[in-house]
């Protein structure tokens, strides 16, 4: 078998997702430091982010816990999405776009010199509002569509990475039938989670999600909640959501953005019973937002 046959390796620059165990972390965004034993999956220092000579984010700070689910929440327009997408420097294809700060995935620096952001990429995946699964490809290809990207030729590898992902997606038993049809034949939520396993299928250390049940039916919405709880098992998983019962249902931190700036970030069970902020208990109670 040639090296092109073989999956991509990560590259050494970038190292393995560290076995961590998540700590409390402390309230309006000081974030505390880490113990010997434990490595924060994203650790975010003086994060500011510009477009042209508008800055959406603020100096923000934190340390996103390995192998659990961090809520980022806030009234539209406060830079929830802007935050997601510094985590993987998809701000990099706008060209008005400026970054200061850091951002360090397992210790390292990802806007380093010498990392290029196609690494970041695989390393930190990607799910959007809007399930967007190639509409000329069929299931089996949107599922693999990633790892022939990377390089990965050999059937053996794809059908086996493919079935994992489709797996750990829920998805598999559903379409396991009939993966040559049209990713664009599966209902709404199906499609979602054929996307979030074409995410899983490169095997990323880190899951971004952007709204990702936003445009789901309340059943559909319900197995991507369950699929989250489950991935955590294994991934860092950081979403963004307007639903308040939904951050409180699925997620082990909550992090309050409000124009721009971080107010509060701590274990979602104390930002929702016993915020630190009279502004975070304001909006999660409904006050305003």
């Amino acid at each position: 078998m040639t090296s092109e046959n073989q999956p991509v390796a990560p590259p050494r620059s970038l190292p393995p997702r560290a076995s961590a165990t998540p700590k409390p972390v402390a309230a309006q965004g000081k974030a505390p430091a880490a113990s010997a034993t434990t490595l924060p999956a994203l650790t975010v220092r003086d994060l500011s982010i510009f477009f042209g000579a508008n800055q959406v984010l603020k100096r923000l700070s934190l340390d996103i816990p390995a192998q659990a689910v961090s809520a980022i929440i806030g009234p539209s327009g406060c830079g929830k999405s802007t935050f997601l997408r510094a985590l993987n420097r998809m701000h990099e294809l706008v060209p008005s776009a400026r970054m200061e700060g850091q951002i360090h995935l397992f210790g390292q620096d990802i806007y380093g010199p010498e990392i290029e952001p196609v690494i970041v990429r695989r390393r930190v995946g990607m799910v959007f509002q809007k399930s967007n699964p190639f509409p000329t490809m069929s299931i089996a290809e949107n599922a693999t569509v990633g790892l022939r990207l990377n390089g990965v030729r050999d059937r053996a590898v794809l059908a086996e990475r493919m079935e994992r992902a489709l797996g750990m997606a829920a998805l598999w038993d559903e379409v396991k039938d009939r993966l040559d049809a049209p990713a664009l034949s599966l209902s709404g939520g199906q499609q979602q989670r054929l996307c979030i396993a074409r995410a899983l299928a490169v095997q990323p250390e880190v899951l971004l999600m952007d709204e990702p049940a936003s445009a789901l039916d309340p059943l559909a919405t319900a197995r991507i909640e369950d699929l989250i709880l489950e991935l955590k098992k294994e991934y860092t998983i950081v979403i963004v959501t307007h639903n308040m019962q939904q951050a409180a249902r699925i997620s082990d931190f909550t992090a309050f953005l409000y124009l721009g700036e971080l107010v509060e970030y701590g274990a979602t069970s104390k930002i929702f019973t016993h915020p630190a902020m009279k502004q975070t208990e304001d909006y999660v109670t409904g006050r305003f937002g």
